[in-house]
């Protein structure tokens, strides 16, 4: 289903982490001008596109486009989180049918590391043996945000690493 103009301004925001006043405050508009755009009430005027845009880091194309978003971005350096306060998500999905989800903030990786801890032994799952922890931190300090690996194993194992 095609996401709504004022549902990808919404989402974009929330993503940016500001609030729709400070959104309004940094377009020069009213707070309720930016709610009523994201509950599809009504449409930024033309004139604001391009700031719109610039504010969200997109295009105006990508603003009005219904392609996917990106699984993976590098995001420049002034959009990107401080990673100690950002998570990794592990999604395992065993041939057996078991499922594991873990969400892990950064900085408990961090000390994991430091400490000598393998993911395995965090997770319980030996799918996650072979994965580098030491180059998605750095990675992740590198911007990159988004889908990091998804692995399929001989066994049938799907594991996905996400950095949020």
């Amino acid at each position: 289903m095609a996401q709504t103009l004022g549902g990808k301004i919404s989402e974009l925001r929330k993503d940016i982490g500001i609030t729709q006043d400070e959104m309004s405050e940094k377009l020069g508009v009213t707070p309720q001008a930016v709610s009523k755009w994201e509950n599809d009430v009504s449409c930024p005027d033309i004139m604001l596109l391009p700031k719109l845009a610039g504010l969200l880091g997109i295009s105006i194309d990508e603003l009005f486009s219904n392609a996917p978003k990106k699984e993976t971005q590098i995001l420049p350096e002034d959009k990107r989180k401080n990673p100690d306060e950002m998570l990794l998500r592990i999604i395992v999905n065993s041939n057996d049918g078991d499922k594991v989800r873990v969400n892990l903030p950064i900085p408990l990786i961090k000390l994991a590391i430091e400490m000598g801890i393998g993911m395995p032994q965090v997770s319980g799952n030996e799918a996650l043996q072979n994965i580098d922890f030491n180059q998605i931190l750095a990675l992740v300090d590198k911007g990159l945000i988004g889908k990091l690996v998804e692995v399929e194993s001989a066994d049938g194992d799907v594991v996905e690493i996400t950095v949020e």
